[in-house]
């Protein structure tokens, strides 16, 4: 098989498991790409150093030691090594600009698998954000019914328990 016909195979499962939600964004670090590109860390990082101008922070950052480790906490086995200093995160414009660094046909093949899930996701949100608003208005609605049934559940109890005072007899009196 030629050099040129290589099929790069991953599992979809496997790159979706490598996308984490840090600073409010999508992102994948880059231990995981360049285990995915089939590079070193070390060569991903310098790839990226050498051409900084193509990673603005919105297309890359590094984590801050607690974000680092609210990552690795997540894990039940850390497999993060030695690491000396937090990894870092590239989102899904970082990871399209890999591709440009990283000259490769296996990373600009693997990157291409990894584009069109970030935008599957994307598509997912936007197709679902119509189902999540209904749940929003019908949870808000169930907590004011939830609110009103109480309030009748608590003047039939003071309906069905009369006060325990002493009542003043009614009716004929006989005063012989």
């Amino acid at each position: 098989m030629s050099k040129s016909n290589q099929q790069v195979v991953i599992a979809d499962e496997i790159i979706i498991s490598k996308i984490y939600y840090i600073r409010g964004q999508k992102v994948m670090i880059d231990k995981d790409l360049a285990e995915l590109y089939n590079v070193t860390t070390g060569r991903l990082n310098e790839q990226v150093k050498r051409n900084i101008d193509r990673f603005p922070e919105d297309f890359s950052f590094q984590l801050s030691e607690q974000e680092f480790e609210n990552l690795k906490s997540q894990f039940a086995i850390s497999s993060w090594g030695g690491r000396r200093t937090p990894p870092f995160a590239f989102t899904e414009h970082g990871v399209l600009m890999l591709s440009g660094v990283l000259n490769s046909e296996i990373a600009i093949k693997t990157n291409i698998q990894i584009i069109r899930i970030f935008t599957k996701m994307r598509e997912m949100l936007l197709t679902h954000k119509d189902i999540l608003l209904k749940l929003e208005v019908m949870e808000k609605t169930l907590t004011s019914h939830d609110k009103n049934i109480e309030t009748i559940f608590h003047y039939l109890k003071q309906l069905l328990s009369p006060p325990n005072l002493p009542r003043k007899k009614i009716g004929f009196k006989n005063y012989e």
